[in-house]
């Protein structure tokens, strides 16, 4: 009985928007057609961040040794933000809607008690991919805040977060990307450019083919007069 008395009383998030959350939901009802391409997209589609930094890695090959730090940076800044928010959701210990509002719609199935809902991991490693290739390629970053605000929606469409779930994501999880890439951009400069001087440069820097000048000539002299 001691240990019950001093356990954390988990947090019941429906006051604080499940109102909007069950809007999303009935939404879901209503779109039993996107219920199996959203389910498989919250899950499945983690693997476009993953792609994203791959692509910011081939990028950052012709860039220089702090384009690549930056690169290497974002695949560990993601982990980061994504530790940090495994802990607050520890610390929060909210309870997932499937527990709190049984009678919503729900198209994924209710997690164990044990895995809290604040703050979303999913959106979590989308936000955070997005923080790090800001750094990289505004571009690259660009494409993945779209996929990011598509993954967020996801888990309230599938019953899995509240909107404040996903929202505490991005709190937790842009800061920490930030940072971690900014530090790292900083203290592993330099041992990314030794390196691309080794063993190693095939994936840390673009070989630059130079045009002989035979083959300038070739080509010139294909051009029409």
């Amino acid at each position: 009985m001691a240990a019950a008395a001093t356990a954390q009383p988990a947090l019941d998030g429906s006051g604080i928007d499940g109102s909007l959350f069950t809007s999303v939901t009935d939404f879901a009802r209503d779109t039993k057609w996107l219920n199996t391409p959203m389910e498989v997209w919250t899950n499945l589609g983690l693997g476009v961040f993953a792609i994203l930094m791959i692509a910011g890695w081939w990028t950052a090959r012709r860039r220089g040794p702090r384009a690549m730090t930056v690169a290497l940076a974002a695949p560990v800044a993601v982990l980061a933000a994504f530790a940090a928010a495994e802990v607050v959701k520890k610390l929060v210990a909210e309870v997932r809607p499937c527990r709190s509002m049984p009678h919503a719609y729900f198209v994924d199935t209710c997690p164990a008690p044990s895995d809290y809902a604040f703050p979303s991991g999913h959106a979590t490693v989308a936000v955070a991919t997005v923080a790090a290739l800001f750094l990289l390629d505004r571009r690259l970053s660009a494409v993945a805040a779209v996929f990011a605000v598509l993954e967020g929606f996801s888990r309230v469409y599938v019953g899995a977060h509240y909107p404040h779930d996903v929202l505490g994501s991005a709190a937790v999880a842009l800061p920490v990307a930030l940072l971690v890439s900014s530090a790292l951009s900083r203290w592993a400069t330099s041992l990314v450019g030794s390196l691309s001087h080794g063993r190693l440069r095939p994936l840390l820097a673009a070989e630059l083919v130079a045009t002989t000048a035979p083959a300038r000539q070739a080509a010139s002299a294909g051009d029409p007069l």
